[in-house]
C-alpha cells in the first residue's frame, strides 16, 4: 500500500491450521518488530489473507552469508565487517530479553552494498522461557547448536554468541569446525 518493494515471507500452507506454528510465525512479527536495528531485518506488518498467512518486511536486495561462503573462506577484514554488525544485531536483540536460537549463514543477509542483517527471527524466545525443545524436536541447525542446546534443549545469550563463533569459524575456514553424515552424529560432535 505505501509503493514500497518489500520481502513477503509465507507461511506454508502445512502449518496454517497448526496453532503452535501459527502462534510462532506470529509471535516473529511481533518480535521482530520490536527491534529496531539496523542489522535486524524489519518487520512492517503480519496477517492473514484467508489461508495465506504471511510476514511484510524489509527488501534486503542481495543474498545471505550462505551465498557469499559458497566460493570458499573470506578474508579477516571481511569476515570482521560480517561479524561486527551480526553481533551488534544479537546484542540488540539480547538487550530487549530474547534470544535469536538459530543463528547460521542463512539466517545473516547482505545487501548489494553490503548491509548486513540478522533475519529469521522464528525460534526467538523471552530469555525467561529458554526451553529449545518442543517434545522430542530440537528447534535449530545442529551445525550451529551450542553443547546446551542439545544436551539439555536450553538456550540463552550465550548460546547466540557460540553459534555465531560457528559462523565466524566457518567463514574463516569455509567449513564448519563439525560436520557429518547425518544430524545425530554432528550433534554428539
Amino acid at each position: 500500500r505505501l509503493d514500497r518493494p518489500v520481502a513477503i515471507k509465507v507461511m506454508g500452507r502445512d502449518y496454517v491450521t497448526d496453532p503452535t506454528f501459527r502462534a510462532r510465525f506470529e509471535r516473529e512479527a511481533r518480535i521482530t518488530a520490536g527491534l529496531a536495528h539496523p542489522n535486524v531485518v524489519a518487520v512492517y506488518d503480519q496477517g492473514a489473507d484467508g489461508p495465506i498467512v504471511y510476514l511484510i518486511m524489509e527488501l534486503v536486495d542481495g543474498g545471505t552469508l550462505r551465498d557469499v561462503l559458497r566460493a570458499g573462506p573470506l578474508p579477516v577484514p571481511m569476515v570482521v565487517s560480517v561479524l561486527e554488525p551480526m553481533l551488534a544485531a544479537l546484542g540488540a536483540a539480547h538487550a530487549a530479553g530474547l534470544v535469536h536460537r538459530d543463528v547460521k549463514p542463512e539466517n545473516v543477509l547482505i545487501s548489494a552494498h553490503g548491509e548486513v542483517k540478522v533475519a529469521d527471527f522464528g525460534l526467538v524466545r523471552a530469555l525467561s522461557n529458554q526451553t529449545l525443545a518442543t517434545g522430542d524436536v530440537i528447534l535449530g541447525t545442529v551445525a550451529y547448536l551450542s553443547p546446551e542446546q542439545v544436551e539439555r534443549g536450553v538456550a540463552d545469550k550465550r548460546s547466540d554468541v557460540y553459534s555465531a563463533g560457528i559462523v565466524g569459524f566457518e567463514m574463516l575456514t569455509g567449513t564448519p569446525p563439525f560436520t557429518g553424515d547425518n544430524p545425530i552424529s554432528v550433534a554428539y560432535q
